[in-house]
């Protein structure tokens, strides 16, 4: 006769209690991310907004503020590039001036506005290559050599143009489709200009987050030095940053001549702030090594949103300075005290 033993049944834990244990880890992870805090602030001040205007939560009011963020936010994408490399690229806004100029010149030259338009994104491409090879070849730290480029790129411009104002007419040819790349709306809803930024940060995201570019560029900005003894060409990696920054300044520059048909050689003197303003805010450390292209997006539009406000309220322009000023150096306070947080730690 032979016995039989029974196995004692095993149990397995409920479903829900898996579900139960990842719902915290995934909240931790959230609440640990580099742009929670900014998102935070993002999300506070749209509620601030609906507080204090009827009118800021309405749909056209939030396109108004898509379109005017969007020269902000493509400048802002390739500037992250830069600063993830630990340097800095101050001349975006006379790149943006300058390439908006040769737009200008060459579509009221008679040039098709493709190719017009091809040539200003190239002299932005250009613009950056410079930057790049100064700081890569020769050496000179990129705060010296873009601060330096932007008087450059601006006298340039203003060089070209002798100073006169650029002004298009829809009567020239192609003027009229031109413009409908900075004036037109997608299904007659969304600015363009609003498509583009969407466009430009998503293939940003892409680069920084999936590729070996990506990777590479957040070697360099954490230890450059390391980076290069694991076999990382540093050179190349920062020079292609500066291209890309320099490529995405000359894009704006092009859509904002189609949005406004005008330009003159002193236009987007100022903008280098307000894009390394926006690149700061979303979270990407100031020498490089950390920082997401989602945080830069989230900065972009925490700054529209704050201009907004204090447009609507009436706010002056000059008060508007003072706190944009006061936003960026409380973020940079917070990242050099989660910075020294994470030391002591």
């Amino acid at each position: 006769m032979t016995s039989t033993t029974t196995k004692p049944p095993t149990t397995a834990a409920p479903p829900s209690d898996a579900s139960t244990r990842q719902f915290p880890l995934a909240l931790r992870r959230l609440l640990h991310a580099r742009e929670a805090g900014v998102f935070a602030a993002l999300v506070l001040i749209f509620l601030l907004g609906t507080v204090l205007s009827p009118t800021f939560a309405q749909s056209d009011n939030l396109l108004a503020v898509g379109q005017q963020i969007a020269q902000i936010g493509i400048m802002a994408v390739g500037a992250t590039f830069v600063i993830l490399n630990g340097e800095i690229d101050l001349s975006v806004g006379s790149t943006y001036a300058l390439s908006a100029i040769s737009t200008g010149m060459l579509i009221s030259d008679g040039w098709s506005w493709p190719a017009a338009m091809l040539v200003g994104l190239a002299v932005g491409a250009v613009a950056g290559l410079l930057n790049g090879l100064a700081v890569v070849v020769l050496g000179v730290p990129s705060f010296i050599v873009t601060l330096g480029t932007l008087s450059v790129f601006r006298g340039i411009a203003l060089l070209i143009s002798d100073g006169a104002p650029i002004s298009l007419s829809s009567s020239q040819p192609g003027v009229s489709e031109f413009n409908l790349l900075g004036q037109g709306r997608l299904f007659g809803i969304v600015p363009m200009q609003f498509v583009f930024f969407a466009a430009v940060a998503a293939i940003g995201v892409v680069l920084l987050a999936r590729s070996r570019f990506g990777f590479n560029t957040y070697a360099v900005g954490g230890n450059q030095e390391a980076a290069r003894l694991v076999g990382v060409n540093v050179k190349r990696v920062k020079l292609t940053a500066f291209v890309l920054s320099g490529f995405c300044a000359g894009l704006a520059g092009v859509l904002g001549l189609s949005f406004l048909s005008y330009v003159q050689g002193v236009t987007g003197q100022g903008l280098e702030l307000t894009v390394i303003s926006a690149v700061i805010i979303g979270g990407a450390a100031l020498f490089g090594g950390s920082g997401t292209m989602w945080g830069t997006v989230i900065g972009v539009a925490f700054i529209g949103l704050l201009q907004n406000i204090l447009n609507i309220k009436g706010i002056s322009s000059f008060w508007q300075t003072v706190v944009t000023g006061l936003v960026i150096v409380a973020a940079v306070a917070a990242d050099t005290w989660q910075r020294k947080r994470k030391t002591r730690a």
